[in-house]
C-alpha cells in the first residue's frame, strides 16, 4: 500500500472542529499550546466557539482544511468525513466510537467501519475511536482533553492505539521531550507504522516510540526499519499481549516455541527496530536514544557514592545483554589519585564519600571513569525531597556530570534509582546539557541494552526483504514420516536409509534387508515417543516383529537404520504467523524441546551468516563446540541442513503450514548430520 500524505493533518496550518464538547476542548487545547493558525468551529446551531465564528457546513468553510476533528456520533463521523474527502481536506481525526471495536455489542460495526473508509477515500483518517493528535512542534492539537506536555524545538514521538495511555505518557516528569503524541484507534485506514514514517521526515523528530496490541501491515512494518535506519532515527516497540500470545496450541513442538510473540521478538530484532516491555522502559528508552542515538556498544560503567549502589547496579546486568567492562589501565593512576587507597577500583564503582562536596574532585574523578571507551556512563544519584532537605551538594554532583561530559566527550547519564528522586528540573536540565537523565535501575539497563542492540542492527547490512507470501487457501494434510522426508531428501537434507511395511512381519522382512541394528516407527502418529509409536536399537527380525506388534493402531510402519549417538539433538521447525508469515526456529532438539526451552527464531530468509550466529547463540550451542573435551559436532553440515530447510520454507511457503525436524542429529566432525524425524502440514 502507498503511503498516504499525512503532513497536512500532522503541521496543519488550519483547523476545523466539529462538535460540541469535545470541539470545544480541541480549541481550548490549541489555544492553550500557542497554535499560530486558523482553528474553524463546525456547529449546525452555535454562532461562535471561544471567539470564532461557527459555520454550519463544510462547504461554507473558507477553504478546505488542513486537518479536521471530528467529534461527532459514529453516524454523522461518516457523512462529514465523505464531506471533507470531498472538499479536499488534508485529514481528520475521528473520534466516535462504535465501529469494528464494538462488533459484538453493537452488531454493525464493521460495516459503519468499511462505510467510513469508503467516505475517507484518499484523504487520510486517524481512528475510529481514538483522541487524535498533539504537535508540541507547532502547538497544533486536535486533542479533546487535557494533557502534560508543552512546546519545545525538537523530541521523541510516541504513537499508540489507546488514548488513555497516550494521556498517561504526556504526564510524565521524567524530563522526556515529547514532540508529537499521536493515537491510532482502530487503525481503520492509516497504521502507526505509516504515522511513524511520517514523522521520522520531520527533521525536528529525534526517535520514535510504538505501543501497540497488534501489527496489521508487515510491509509498513519494514518501511519503517528502512527509514529509521536511513535516517539514523530509532525505533522502539512496546507489543502487548506477550503473555496470551505465547499459549498456542498445534501439532509439532516447533508451535510450542514459535508462539507469535517470539516471532515478534525476531522480526523486530532482524529489521533493527527496539523492544520494551513496560512504558516507563520505552519512555528511558527514547530518553537515551533522543540524547545519543544508538549506543555503539554493550559497554557500559557505573559510579556511586554506596556499595549498595554498586551491588544493585552489578546485579540488573546479570542475564542482560550489557557489560560492566573491567576498567583500563591507564584509568587507575588517575582513580587512585582523587579517590584514595581505600576505595576498590572496579566497574560498577563504589567511590564512596571521599569527594563529596568537592566539585573538582568529583569532577576529575568522574572525567577518569568516563575516558575508559564504555558506551554509556553512569552515575547512580538519588536527589533529596526538596520540600524537606536542602539538594545544594546534589546538585554539585550534577554539575561534575555535566563538566566531566564536557571534558571527556563521553556520553554520561545521572541515575535516580526511584524516579521521584529524579525531580523535573534538574532532569530537564541535566538532558538540556546532553546528559541523560535516568529514572529507575532496571529501565535504565533496558535502555542501554536496546539502544545497543540497535546499533548493532544497524552496523550490519541491511536485512533481506521479508518473506511476505499469502497461504492459498485449501485443506490441511499432514504428510506422512515418510513422505515428509521423501519432499525434505530432494531439497539435500541427509535422511536415513528406510523402507515402508504395512504389517508387523513385513516390518521385520524390511528390516533384515536394511540391516540390524534399526528403528521402527509408526506412521500417522503424532508425538510417536510418548504414544509409545517408535522402537530403538532393534538388532533382530524377532525384535522387530514384537516391537511392531506393541505399537498403536497405525497407518503401517517406518524402518530405518539406526544412526550414531550424535553430540548434539537440534529441532529445526516453521510455522506459520497469522501476521509474520512463515519464519525457522532453531533450538535444542529431541526430549529437550521444552524442557530447556533454548530455541531462536530466524525471519525468512536466512543466509548461512544468519543460521550461524542463531546456533552460537543457543545454550546447545557448548556441546556442538565441543563441550569439557567431547567431540565436536559438524557445525558446517548443520547450518548447511538449516539452510536447505529455509530454502525448502521459502519456496513452499504459499502452501506450507507447519514444519518439525526433530532431531536432527550433529554427528561428529567430518560425519555430517541425519534428519530422524520430520512432521509437514501444507495446504493442498
Amino acid at each position: 500500500m502507498t503511503p498516504r500524505p499525512l503532513d497536512r493533518l500532522l503541521r496543519p496550518q488550519t483547523i476545523a472542529v466539529f462538535g460540541g464538547r469535545e470541539a470545544r476542548r480541541v480549541i481550548e487545547q490549541c489555544d492553550r499550546m500557542g497554535f499560530a493558525g486558523e482553528i474553524w468551529p463546525v456547529h449546525p446551531k452555535l454562532d461562535e466557539v471561544l471567539g470564532r465564528s461557527c459555520y454550519r457546513s463544510v462547504s461554507d468553510l473558507p477553504s478546505a482544511p488542513d486537518a479536521a476533528f471530528v467529534g461527532v456520533n459514529r453516524m454523522l463521523t461518516v457523512e462529514i468525513v465523505r464531506s471533507l474527502s470531498e472538499a479536499g481536506a488534508g485529514g481528520a481525526v475521528c473520534y466516535a466510537s462504535g465501529f469494528s471495536e464494538a462488533t459484538a455489542e453493537l452488531g454493525d460495526g464493521a460495516e459503519l467501519q468499511q462505510a467510513l473508509l469508503e467516505a475517507a477515500g484518499d484523504m487520510p483518517i486517524l481512528g475510529p475511536n481514538c483522541y487524535g493528535l498533539i504537535n508540541g512542534l507547532d502547538g497544533a492539537l486536535l486533542w479533546p482533553d487535557q494533557h502534560g506536555m508543552q512546546r519545545i524545538e525538537r523530541g521523541v514521538a510516541i504513537l499508540t492505539q489507546s488514548s488513555n495511555i497516550a494521556i498517561n505518557l504526556t504526564m510524565q516528569t521524567r524530563g522526556v521531550p515529547i514532540a508529537y503524541v499521536v493515537t491510532a484507534g482502530n487503525q481503520a485506514q492509516t497504521s502507526l507504522a505509516d504515522v511513524a514514517c511520517a514523522l521520522i521526515d520531520d527533521p525536528r523528530v529525534t526517535a520514535v516510540g510504538l505501543h501497540v496490541e497488534g501489527f496489521g501491515d508487515l510491509s509498513a512494518l519494514e518501511r519503517l526499519a528502512t527509514m529509521a535506519r536511513r535516517s539514523r532515527k530509532p525505533v522502539v516497540v512496546l507489543k502487548v499481549g506477550r503473555s496470551e500470545q505465547a499459549k498456542r496450541a498445534a501439532v509439532s513442538h516447533t508451535a510450542s516455541l514459535a508462539g507469535s510473540d517470539a516471532v515478534a521478538d525476531a522480526v523486530l530484532a532482524r529489521l533493527g527496530l527496539g523492544r520494551v516491555q513496560t512504558l516507563p522502559a520505552l519512555l528511558e528508552t527514547l530518553k537515551l536514544l533522543h540524547v545519543a542515538g544508538p549506543l555503539a556498544s554493550h559497554s557500559i560503567s557505573s559510579m556511586s557514592c554506596s556499595g549498595g549502589e554498586a551491588s544493585l547496579m552489578a546485579d540488573a546486568a546479570v542475564g542482560r545483554n550489557v557489560e560492566f567492562a573491567a576498567l583500563q589501565p591507564q584509568q587507575l593512576p588517575r582513580l587512585r589519585r582523587v579517590l584514595g587507597e581505600m576505595v576498590t577500583l572496579s566497574n560498577p564503582l563504589d567511590y564512596h564519600t571521599f569527594v563529596w562536596g568537592d566539585l573538582a574532585r568529583q569532577t576529575e574523578a568522574f572525567s577518569a571513569m568516563f575516558e575508559g571507551g564504555y558506551a554509556l556512563n553512569l552515575v547512580v544519584l538519588d536527589f533529596p525531597r526538596g520540600d524537606r532537605c536542602d539538594a545544594s551538594e546534589w546538585a554539585m554532583t550534577a554539575d561534575a556530570v555535566i563538566a566531566a561530559a564536557a571534558a571527556t566527550g563521553a556520553l554520561a547519564g545521572l541515575l535516580a534509582t526511584l524516579p521521584e528522586n529524579m525531580p523535573e528540573p534538574i532532569a530537564d536540565r541535566l538532558m538540556a546539557n546532553g546528559i541523560v537523565a535516568f529514572c529507575g535501575i532496571d529501565e535504565t539497563i533496558t535502555a542501554a541494552e536496546v539502544a545497543a542492540g540497535i546499533g548493532r542492527a544497524w552496523d550490519r547490512p541491511a536485512p533481506l526483504p521479508l518473506l511476505d507470501v499469502s497461504p492459498m487457501d485449501g485443506e490441511i494434510e499432514t504428510l506422512t514420516e515418510a513422505d515428509a522426508k521423501a519432499e525434505l531428501a530432494a531439497f539435500g537434507l541427509p535422511i536415513p536409509k528406510g523402507l515402508l511395511a504395512s504389517s508387523p512381519g513385513q516390518a521385520a522382512e524390511q528390516a533384515e534387508r536394511l540391516g540390524f541394528p534399526v528403528v521402527l516407527k509408526a506412521l500417522g502418529i503424532a508425538h510417536k515417543t510418548e504414544a509409545g509409536a517408535v522402537a530403538l536399537n532393534l538388532e533382530d527380525i524377532k525384535a522387530v516383529s514384537n516391537a511392531a506388534a506393541a505399537m498403536p493402531p497405525n497407518a503401517g510402519f517406518l524402518i530405518e537404520t539406526m544412526v550414531d549417538p550424535p553430540v548434539a539433538e537440534l529441532i529445526i521447525g516453521a510455522i506459520r504467523d497469522p501476521v509474520f508469515g512463515l519464519s525457522l526456529t532453531l533450538g535444542a532438539g529431541g526430549i529437550f524441546v521444552e524442557l530447556l526451552e533454548d530455541s531462536i527464531i530466524l525471519p525468512l530468509p536466512a543466509t548461512k551468516t544468519d543460521i550461524h550466529a542463531a546456533i552460537s547463540r543457543l545454550k546447545l550451542a557448548k556441546l556442538i563446540y565441543g563441550y569439557r573435551g567431547r567431540p565436536k559436532g559438524d557445525l558446517e553440515a548443520a547450518v548447511g541442513v538449516v539452510s536447505a530447510t529455509a530454502d525448502y520454507v521459502v519456496k513452499n511457503a504459499a502452501c506450507l503450514e507447519e514444519l518439525d525436524i526433530n532431531p536432527l542429529m550433529v554427528l561428529p566432525e567430518g560425519r555430517g548430520v541425519a534428519v530422524v524425524d520430520a512432521l509437514i502440514r501444507r495446504r493442498r
